[in-house]
């Protein structure tokens, strides 16, 4: 029997876009990720509040790859449209 191990990323979020909405969407998405074996590790936002880094831990990768399609993270980025935020996620491991 195979194990999967756990997934540990940081996203650099940009919210120059709108930061209120930005805030808002990254509060709603965040609370989804335990419905998928994730779980934020850290959040932290700079000074000007336009940009997000989260250091987020998924048990295992299909916990990430279900995250990023379900339908309520989806339907959130639809409806935020141009305002969504841009993100880079880098998968990382401990050094």
């Amino acid at each position: 029997m195979t194990t999967e191990q756990a997934v540990l990323l940081v996203a650099l979020v940009d919210l120059s876009a709108d930061v209120d909405a930005g805030q808002r969407y990254e509060d709603a998405v965040l609370a989804l990720l335990g419905r998928h074996g994730g779980r934020v590790e850290r959040r932290l936002r700079t000074g000007d509040g336009e940009t997000e880094v989260h250091v987020i831990r998924f048990a295992a990768r299909a916990g990430l790859d279900a995250f990023l399609v379900d339908p309520d993270r989806v339907a959130l980025r639809t409806e935020l449209g141009d305002a969504a935020p841009v993100t880079r996620v880098l998968e990382v491991r401990d050094v």
